[in-house]
């Protein structure tokens, strides 16, 4: 436990807040890491659209890990941003695929979002008693990373608002549901 943590808090308090917030530099650290790998490798129609669109989220998702991990820091806690603490604190599976379609892509990294907003929200909801400065933080991350999700669900939309991936529960089902619905087309 931290030697100190802010004015307010008790010592408990801010190590349960430290935590949390090492979870979410976390998740921050896997997600930029995983959106360059996106970039990286989206290929076919709206390449350079989709190419171009990811760069900004990278940026910001890595400011959020670098306010994430000096908020650490603040409440008296050491902040681990290396490659073994993204492993160690990982509830989820490594991001699933390699080269593909914008499509493809876009489905999947749907669902990557879903998990990184719903552990947002989650966090949002556990800070609010111990930390409202904690809390203001995550809500300004989330309604960033809502914002880019609708701007990838806007590439997977039907004409009648349905989700060319709705329902899939894993990225390599939505990248192929995705492909199947553009290959109809």
């Amino acid at each position: 436990m931290a030697e100190y943590t802010v004015p307010g808090m008790t010592d408990k308090q801010g190590a349960q807040v430290v935590e949390l917030l090492q979870k979410q530099l976390s998740r921050y650290n896997d997600l930029h890491l995983t959106l360059k790998h996106v970039h990286w490798n989206v290929v076919g129609p709206n390449f350079i659209g989709v190419h171009e669109m990811i760069d900004p989220q990278v940026e910001l998702v890595r400011g959020y890990a670098d306010e994430v991990a000096e908020r650490i820091a603040t409440l008296g806690g050491s902040p681990k941003g290396t490659p073994g603490a993204i492993i160690a604190d990982r509830t989820w599976d490594d991001y699933s695929l390699e080269r593909d379609t914008v499509q493809a892509h876009l489905a999947a990294l749907d669902l990557v979002y879903d998990g990184i907003v719903e552990d947002t929200r989650k966090n949002i909801e556990e800070t609010e008693e111990p930390d409202p400065v904690t809390q203001d933080m995550l809500i300004g991350h989330a309604a960033e990373l809502e914002k880019f999700q609708w701007f990838v669900r806007a590439h997977l939309e039907n004409s009648g608002g349905q989700l060319v991936n709705k329902g899939k529960k894993t990225e390599k089902g939505a990248a192929s549901a995705a492909k199947e619905t553009s290959s109809a087309k």
